[in-house]
């Protein structure tokens, strides 16, 4: 039995279910070896130790993984890894943020039509590489399709596609039927699936997503099957003037009760789709604007535009300061995956997830840091970030205190690029206060000196170090120590960056006064005397 704090395959320790269906549960984990956020399918163990059918069961598991993680397209989730585990079998996938999008047409009911239209048209790339293999999803419907934060759609659960082949086509189980009876298309329901059978579900699909309900309706399953077998359906645009008559028609010829009576393929969709897609635009600002809305026409409008910019960095010294008394709420963050009952295999998303209070955070946050966590006490910090500016404002001590424990904490998670903006708006928040060479000030600048080493960004960290020492040489009474380890990191950057000559001017005298203050024997001298070695044997450089 699964349960938070257990370990898959000796690395992926699960934390919260967040899926479950007729086959099994999908949990929130953590992945200790690349120390990252994943999300691991279980197979129900009933289902896998039912007798006879348990090679098939394992069979059709294990297919999934290697289906899955075979075809490579950006709009599939991820496969990394799968396997069995103490007799279960798993699936470890990409964790996803984001809305899927039966909440997504519940919340607007019925959606824009252009964002149907940039729905479907994403719909239709993934169904074109999935059938390319070939394989038939045989189970899209709203709860399957996810629209995440920058407006990309993602198509979820291959588990229970048909691999076109002899070989695989037998491994369904006996009896079942995969597939939504809103969404099946009238041969699916006599077992015979092929690619114009999904393109009858994304027919279902925009049809719900123009009008605000599917196309079939009934208070049984059986009414609503013998609706896909019978009845035609009612036209979107009668339903909503004003739709584009190329769409209305493209819906009605997507839901042909015949596979013949379907466009040939999910190119042809696309084709017909294209004219109603937004032109892209030239205007950047709304592309980066923070408070920008998620929106599937995001990433027609603005091609290749990087995600919305953040609002002030969220960034962060340890240890992590106390909770104020009144307890208060953390915002929702990006969308997670919260647990539904609902019977279908994909992890489920929530566009407002619970979450707990800031005390509770915090405590968890240092739990965390405690057992090495890193990855995931950042997470923790990250969350509870917003919240505190909300309440108290960007310079009340609270925030300026978890700006700080967040970006120590992504220092030691090796988070570099992540932490760089939260180090420079520390550094300029104390040089406000206190000055350019205010003590803290300066120490969080040398941390983005170091930050811009590590991404290997030399010269803009050559310039910063030496913007330090300058800022130190005006201070009276400096630590002496400071201004050693400034100029020893000014000598390497230069030697590094190809001038050994300008490396050795400031490394030289460095090391004299280092053996005059320090003695000839300090460890600090007998390193520095090491990196002069070494800058010497590498460049065939000699001081004369």
């Amino acid at each position: 039995m699964s349960a938070p704090g257990r370990v898959i395959a000796d690395r992926y320790e699960l934390s919260a279910a967040i899926g479950r269906g007729g086959m099994g549960q999908v949990w929130k984990a953590y992945d200790r070896t690349l120390q990252r956020r994943v999300a691991v399918k279980l197979l129900r163990t009933d289902l896998v130790d039912s007798g006879g059918e348990r090679g098939a069961m394992e069979r059709r598991f294990l297919r999934e993984c290697r289906v899955t993680a075979g075809i490579d397209h950006p709009g599939l989730v991820t496969v990394f890894d799968g396997g069995a585990d103490a007799g279960e079998l798993y699936l470890v996938m990409q964790l996803l943020d984001g809305c899927d999008l039966a909440d997504l047409i519940a919340e607007h009911r019925p959606l824009p039509w252009e964002w149907a239209v940039a729905v479907a048209a994403q719909i239709c790339s993934v169904l074109a590489a999935v059938h390319a293999v070939p394989v038939v999803h045989r189970d899209l419907k709203p709860r399957n399709v996810m629209v995440r934060r920058d407006g990309t759609v993602k198509v979820l659960d291959l588990g229970v596609a048909a691999v076109l082949d002899p070989e695989s086509t037998k491994l369904t189980t006996t009896g079942a039927m995969p597939g939504s009876p809103a969404y099946m298309a009238p041969e699916q329901m006599n077992g015979i699936v092929e690619p114009r059978t999904d393109l009858y579900a994304l027919g279902c699909l925009l049809y719900e997503m123009l009008v605000g309900r599917a196309p079939f309706a009934g208070p049984t399953m059986a009414s609503v099957m013998l609706g896909h077998l019978n009845t035609a359906p009612e036209p979107p645009g009668a339903r909503r003037p004003g739709l584009p008559a190329g769409l209305d028609r493209l819906v009605l010829d997507l839901l042909g009760k015949q596979p013949d009576q379907r466009p040939a393929n999910a190119q042809e969709v696309y084709r017909r789709l294209a004219p109603l897609l937004p032109a892209p635009t030239g205007d950047a600002s709304a592309a980066l604007a923070p408070t920008a809305p998620m929106d599937p026409t995001r990433p027609l409008r603005f091609p290749a535009a990087p995600q919305p910019l953040p609002g002030v960095p969220a960034p962060v010294h340890a240890p992590i300061p106390a909770a104020p008394a009144a307890s208060w709420a953390m915002s929702a963050g990006p969308a997670a995956y919260a647990p539904r009952s609902d019977p279908d295999w994909a992890a489920v998303p929530s566009a407002a997830p619970p979450t707990p209070d800031v005390g509770s955070a915090l405590d968890e946050a240092n739990r965390l840091l405690g057992e090495g966590a890193l990855t995931q006490a950042v997470d923790v910090l990250g969350a509870a970030l917003p919240v505190a500016v909300a309440r108290h404002g960007e310079h009340d001590p609270l925030v300026l205190g978890l700006r700080q424990a967040l970006a120590d904490t992504l220092l030691a998670d090796r988070q570099f690029r992540r932490a760089l903006p939260e180090l420079r708006y520390i550094a300029s928040v104390f040089a406000a206060a206190g000055g350019p060479a205010d003590a803290e000030a300066m120490e969080y600048g040398r941390q983005v000196a170091a930050c811009l080493e590590e991404l290997g960004e030399l010269p803009a960290a050559l310039g910063e170090y030496r913007r330090l020492l300058d800022l130190h040489r005006r201070v009276p009474d400096a630590d002496v120590y400071q201004g050693f380890d400034l100029r020893e990191r000014i000598g390497l950057l230069l030697a590094a960056l190809g001038d050994p000559y300008q490396s050795e001017s400031v490394l030289v005298p460095l090391l004299t006064e280092q053996e005059h203050r320090l003695g000839p024997g300090h460890p600090r001298v007998a390193t520095l005397r090491q990196h002069l070695a070494r800058i010497h044997g590498a460049s065939g450089y000699r001081r004369r």
